[in-house]
């Protein structure tokens, strides 16, 4: 067995899928994703047996993930406060 092998890949990519519904925020999904294109990318033969490159494309498409799902989803109201006044001020 080694990281070659495609079925590892998208094992990975189902097992940080299923992890992603037990702790939610949208940041294991883009991994998961990441992890089975990866799979699919080694069973095409386009990567090939390049480690760098497999961690490049899911590293890339991990942030591609987040930042979609950011759009889509939004920042929710109170998930961000401004402080105007300081606590130490009268």
């Amino acid at each position: 067995m080694s990281w070659q092998e495609p079925w590892i890949w998208v094992v990975a990519g189902v097992l940080l899928g299923a992890l992603e519904m037990l702790l939610p925020g949208f940041i294991l999904l883009g991994f998961a994703v990441g992890a089975i294109l990866v799979g699919g990318l080694l069973w095409i033969g386009v990567i090939g047996d390049s480690l760098p490159l497999a961690v490049l494309v899911l590293a890339l498409s991990a942030l591609a993930v987040w930042l979609v799902m950011r759009k889509l989803m939004g920042v929710h109201p109170g998930q961000t406060r401004i402080w105007d006044r300081d606590i130490n001020e009268n």
